[in-house]
């Protein structure tokens, strides 16, 4: 694809668009704001809220995290097989958008507002309710948005470029996520209060974001043949697509380790450095680093490609959770906002990467299957996969918290043990194989020109 202007199309089945425009891009940038509050939000904050504020044992908490996130796995599929179904006369994505961002503004108050009674089995039973809910309406905005992506532009950098504005968009949603939680529960005078107060304002943020996604992008026309096959036979067959699965894997194993990560430095704060405060702080220097390099790797990878950008992000990731985990203490705060910062820099592949190759891996199924596009069925077992991955991630955070005998407002040498080893050496091991296997992942520039090439002659 030479030309970086909108081609013409002689024919109703051409929909290359190479140059996307400025409009397009801010606003399908913008809808991962409110995602990326709400995985933060989620991912930093509700086993602590769960243990510390409801009062919920820890091994408990974490059955429900896993729970809700096996739920939302679930509905993953389901959602993209039917939106890849849908034809109306807002798009294929947009309405399910609609719906979902307002019933998950919602839910995120309920989510976090604690319950009146404190019985462990009733608090069990509705917080898994609950988070099942606000997963499920989530849900009808992710896996729309993420299939956006690949029907916005066949080329291969711009891809990238879009990413990079999605993904931009996305650390400062972790931004506002992990850095805005406790000063806004700080301004009420009844902390329980103020994580509802918390929960409402974030999902109005989400809401807000969405909304002008759903404004700003008008989606293409889709007169190419719906897939004919069912929703079993769909996803078996994706899960026997070799390329893909080289994609996937990596992908789902990174977030487990990223997500035990996510996790753990609340309690690693809290109970081995003994200062909240500084949490704040270190979530500043990791994330500014990864907004600050998503343009740099941006580059980077229109020379070395995308997939070893990944790898060697996610490998200074490793060796940074690796050295605060192990070293942290002895060094102290300052010493820890160095590997912070240092670990951004490896945390800012995993915004853009994945989220750059799923599109290629796209428009590869689609050239290999008559040009049957099924955009909503690759992204939603992404999604699928990496909700696995947090639900892994979550539950095995409070089990190994409660196998080490973890309690709330207390510390012993033991507890300190377990919060070790959920934010460094368990990652790691995610994280290593991880990158064993996306080595064998075989799309770079050259092999997607010549899938174009044989599209192109078909």
């Amino acid at each position: 694809m030479q030309s970086h202007q909108l081609e013409a199309c002689a024919t109703k089945e051409c929909r290359i668009i190479a140059k996307v425009s400025k409009r397009i891009k801010f606003g399908f940038g913008i809808g991962d704001l409110g995602g990326n509050i709400f995985f933060t939000v989620i991912g930093f904050y509700l086993l602590y809220f769960l243990t510390d504020i409801v009062e919920l044992s820890a091994a408990l908490a974490g059955t429900v995290l896993m729970i809700g996130k096996i739920w939302d796995a679930v509905t993953d599929p389901i959602t993209g097989y039917i939106s890849d179904r849908t034809r109306s006369r807002w798009g294929r994505r947009r309405p399910y958008m609609f719906v979902g961002t307002i019933i998950s503004f919602i839910t995120m108050g309920l989510m976090f507002t604690k319950p009146s009674f404190q019985s462990q089995l009733p608090l069990f039973a509705y917080l898994t309710f609950m988070y099942c809910l606000l997963n499920t309406a989530y849900t009808l905005v992710n896996i729309p948005y993420a299939a956006l992506l690949p029907e916005l532009t066949d080329d291969f950098n711009e891809r990238t470029i879009l990413t990079g504005y999605r993904m931009s968009f996305a650390v400062v949603g972790t931004f506002v996520g992990a850095g805005a939680v406790m000063p806004i529960i700080g301004m009420v005078a009844n902390v329980t209060l103020g994580w509802t107060v918390m929960g409402y304002f974030m999902g109005a943020v989400m809401l807000l974001s969405t909304l002008v996604t759903i404004w700003a992008i008008r989606e293409p026309e889709h007169p190419e043949a719906q897939p004919e096959q069912g929703l079993i036979s769909t996803f078996v067959e994706t899960l026997k697509d070799k390329v893909f699965l080289t994609a996937l894997i990596p992908w789902a194993l990174f977030i487990t380790g990223t997500s035990m990560v996510q996790g753990a430095l609340v309690y690693y704060y809290s109970y081995i450095f003994h200062d909240e405060g500084q949490f704040q702080i270190a979530l500043m220097f990791l994330l500014a680093m990864s907004l600050l390099f998503i343009p740099v790797w941006v580059k980077v990878s229109q020379h070395i490609g995308k997939k070893k950008c990944y790898m060697i992000g996610m490998t200074i990731m490793g060796a940074g959770v690796m050295v605060f985990s192990l070293l942290g203490e002895q060094m102290g705060t300052k010493f820890a906002l160095i590997v912070m910062a240092l670990s951004g820099v490896g945390l800012s592949t995993h915004y853009v990467m994945p989220h750059s190759i799923l599109p290629d891996v796209v428009e590869h199924d689609a050239i290999e299957h008559g040009n049957v596009r099924r955009e909503g069925v690759f992204s939603s077992m992404w999604t699928f996969s990496s909700k696995i991955g947090q639900a892994l991630a979550l539950a095995l955070n409070g089990w190994i918290l409660a196998l080490f005998a973890y309690e709330p407002n207390t510390t012993s040498k033991l507890a300190e043990i377990g919060i070790k080893l959920i934010c460094g050496p368990i990652p790691l091991i995610w994280y290593i194989i991880g990158i064993l296997i996306l080595r064998f992942y075989p799309i770079d520039k050259a092999y997607y020109a010549t899938m174009l090439e044989r599209k192109a002659n078909s």
